[in-house]
Protein backbone atom coordinates (compact mmCIF):
# COMPACT_ATOMS: atom_id res chain seq x y z
CA UNK A 1 0.00 0.00 0.00
CA UNK A 2 2.91 2.25 0.99
CA UNK A 3 4.11 1.58 -2.48
CA UNK A 4 1.03 2.84 -4.37
CA UNK A 5 1.06 5.62 -2.16
CA UNK A 6 4.51 6.87 -3.02
CA UNK A 7 3.77 5.80 -6.84
CA UNK A 8 0.82 8.36 -6.37
CA UNK A 9 2.77 11.44 -5.11
CA UNK A 10 5.35 10.95 -7.38
CA UNK A 11 2.83 11.36 -9.99
CA UNK A 12 1.78 14.39 -8.89
CA UNK A 13 5.25 15.79 -8.21
CA UNK A 14 6.71 14.83 -11.56
CA UNK A 15 3.93 16.81 -13.26
CA UNK A 16 4.64 19.72 -11.24
CA UNK A 17 8.54 19.10 -12.34
CA UNK A 18 8.11 18.86 -15.73
CA UNK A 19 5.79 22.11 -15.98
CA UNK A 20 8.50 23.77 -13.57
CA UNK A 21 11.42 22.91 -16.13
CA UNK A 22 9.51 23.19 -19.15
CA UNK A 23 8.64 26.75 -18.21
CA UNK A 24 12.60 27.59 -17.99
CA UNK A 25 13.97 25.86 -20.87
CA UNK A 26 15.61 27.74 -23.96
CA UNK A 27 13.11 26.25 -26.39
CA UNK A 28 15.69 26.45 -29.23
CA UNK A 29 18.27 24.79 -27.29
CA UNK A 30 16.70 21.71 -25.88
CA UNK A 31 13.76 19.13 -26.15
CA UNK A 32 10.70 19.25 -23.84
CA UNK A 33 10.53 17.17 -20.56
CA UNK A 34 7.92 15.00 -19.68
CA UNK A 35 6.47 13.91 -16.16
CA UNK A 36 8.10 10.33 -17.05
CA UNK A 37 11.79 12.35 -16.95
CA UNK A 38 11.59 12.88 -13.56
CA UNK A 39 9.81 9.66 -12.04
CA UNK A 40 11.61 7.23 -10.06
CA UNK A 41 8.88 5.00 -10.23
CA UNK A 42 8.84 5.11 -14.36
CA UNK A 43 10.76 2.08 -15.72
CA UNK A 44 11.27 2.91 -19.76
CA UNK A 45 10.00 0.13 -21.77
CA UNK A 46 12.61 -2.16 -23.53
CA UNK A 47 13.18 -1.61 -27.54
CA UNK A 48 14.13 -4.98 -27.82
CA UNK A 49 13.53 -6.77 -31.14
CA UNK A 50 13.37 -10.66 -30.22
CA UNK A 51 13.74 -11.97 -33.73
CA UNK A 52 13.33 -12.23 -37.48
CA UNK A 53 11.92 -14.97 -39.86
CA UNK A 54 14.60 -14.59 -42.09
CA UNK A 55 16.31 -18.18 -41.44
CA UNK A 56 14.30 -20.46 -39.43
CA UNK A 57 16.19 -23.85 -39.99
CA UNK A 58 17.64 -24.18 -37.01
CA UNK A 59 14.45 -24.33 -35.16
CA UNK A 60 13.76 -27.50 -37.70
CA UNK A 61 16.99 -29.19 -36.43
CA UNK A 62 16.32 -28.28 -32.66
CA UNK A 63 12.69 -29.52 -32.52
CA UNK A 64 11.76 -31.89 -35.27
CA UNK A 65 15.30 -33.36 -36.14
CA UNK A 66 16.23 -34.17 -32.34
CA UNK A 67 12.50 -36.08 -31.47
CA UNK A 68 12.87 -37.71 -35.10
CA UNK A 69 16.63 -39.89 -34.09
CA UNK A 70 14.48 -41.07 -30.44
Amino acid sequence: MSESRSKEAWSHTSALLALLANAHRDPKRSAGFSPTDFNPHHTPKPNKIIGTTSDLSILKTIFVDSHAKK
